[in-house]
């Protein structure tokens, strides 16, 4: 008998059987590749446990096109900023946008993602720097919580968090991916960390590692989809049901029951959205 050419799929996301307590920190759901699906990927996150989204509109305009994407889904929650990658997009006119679209939206629960990216270095280091600052100032006059990007950019990220008064201010370390030494600088600032789908790689020790100096009230998960898929899925586009693979390796980490660590991290995210 020949073999079948055929591999077996990975398990879905619903077979680990978690309670209806997650909550999916960080996605990117209307974006091309995942905006076609949308009814079937909200199905299949309420399935594998997963209770709230927060998109991530990256600007103003993105936001005003595309919120009503969601208006028959009161799980999906809403983040607006302007990334690192269109720092030149960022100026007065795009804040006092963002201002007005938090003023009438009450979906928006926070500003981001926002922050540095040294990795791509689409614009000059300089201009990335004033922006992050315009919008941490904008954060603060309109009383949001913060959720950051950085990437290859840790120190002058910190550095510039730090200058601005934001130690002790509610802020989430989008998309965690460094050593113990940096989640011990967030942690001393009173902030929280969102771990990824990376965290499942094998060559991801320093990463998992890390994780042992979060203390379990500063805990959350993302997807940020359709990127970062965690194992068994990767390689495939990614979606809010698979962060039930990436709660299942941190509780594996850390020595936890996996439903206890998945419902802590959904009720850090909730208290720190303000979403019921």
């Amino acid at each position: 008998m020949s073999k079948s050419k055929h591999k077996t799929p990975p398990p879905a996301a619903h077979t680990l059987g978690l309670p209806p307590a997650g909550v999916d920190s960080h996605a990117h759901l209307d974006l091309d590749a995942l905006r076609p699906d949308l009814d079937e990927i909200l199905t299949r996150a309420r399935e594998a446990g997963v209770s709230h989204i927060g998109q991530v509109f990256l600007g103003p305009q993105a936001w005003a096109q595309n919120r009503h994407l969601f208006d028959a889904y009161p799980q999906v929650f809403f983040i607006l900023g302007l990334h690192p990658g269109d720092a030149d997009a960022c100026d007065e006119n795009a804040v006092t946008a963002m201002k007005q679209a938090f003023a009438t939206d009450p979906r928006l629960k926070a500003v981001g993602e926002i922050g540095l990216d040294y990795y791509w270095d689409d614009h000059p280091r300089e201009l990335q720097q004033k922006t992050f600052v315009m919008q941490l100032r904008m954060a603060v006059q309109i009383d949001k919580p913060v959720v950051i990007h950085s990437r290859d950019a840790d120190e002058d990220t910190v550095r510039l968090l730090e200058a601005e008064g934001f130690a002790g201010r509610p802020l989430l370390w989008h998309c965690f991916g460094a050593d113990a030494a940096l989640a011990e600088r967030i942690v001393r600032n009173g902030w929280h960390v969102s771990v990824p789908g990376p965290v499942t790689y094998p060559a991801n020790n320093a990463l998992r590692e890390a994780l042992s100096v979060i203390p379990a009230d500063r805990l959350m998960l993302e997807t940020d989809c359709p990127y970062l898929t965690p194992v068994p899925w990767r390689g495939r586009r990614n979606e809010p049901a698979l962060a039930a693979f990436t709660g299942a390796c941190v509780a594996r980490c850390l020595g936890i029951d996996p439903a206890e660590l998945w419902t802590r991290c959904g009720n850090n995210a909730r208290a720190f959205f303000g979403i019921q």
